[in-house]
């Protein structure tokens, strides 16, 4: 068993590198691949609430991949959505930029959409960034962080000028 774990480990970390040009454009085959990273990373998912499986796939700027899950817990605020999973990931290791992530469910009918918490993480880390929400068949739709939050709040507005400006100490 443990033998089993261990190699689905190794077989995870080999597909964590999608080789593509520096730029933030991303080819149609990169796409594709982020696109399949986040349904085998939905495979993992703890959900035995909602049974509602949600992947993601997050490209830094130097093309790594991180994946993450979606993870469920009893006390449903505890729960971890996939995309704050993976980029969670990724900022752990030291990354702080991002070219892309996508997103993916069982949903048939409709892309699958981050949710408002997961669309202000994303915004933590700039907001023009691509994000493709995507469907079992594989078929997905490019949108930016910034189409998900308009008119969002960010690190910057925290420095901006304020009416009052309170002293540091109470």
């Amino acid at each position: 068993m443990e033998q089993a774990r261990m190699d689905k480990v190794k077989f995870s970390v080999e597909v964590m590198h999608i080789e593509d040009q520096g730029s933030r454009h991303l080819s149609p085959e990169t796409i594709k691949r982020l696109v399949h990273q986040s349904q085998e990373a939905k495979k993992q998912a703890y959900c035995p609430y909602s049974k509602f499986r949600v992947g993601a796939a997050l490209l830094t700027l130097d093309n790594r991949v991180f994946t993450g899950c979606n993870v469920e817990n009893a006390c449903y605020n505890l729960g971890v959505c996939a995309e704050r999973n993976a980029m969670s990931k990724a900022v752990s290791e030291g990354y702080r930029s991002f070219k892309a992530i996508a997103v993916a469910s069982d949903l048939n009918d409709q892309f699958i959409s981050p949710c408002g918490g997961c669309r202000q993480f994303m915004r933590e880390f700039g907001s023009n960034w691509e994000v493709y929400l995507s469907k079992p068949d594989g078929s997905c739709l490019k949108m930016t962080v910034d189409e998900l939050l308009p008119l969002s709040f960010g690190p910057e507005d925290l420095s901006m000028k304020k009416v009052i400006d309170i002293p540091n100490e109470y």
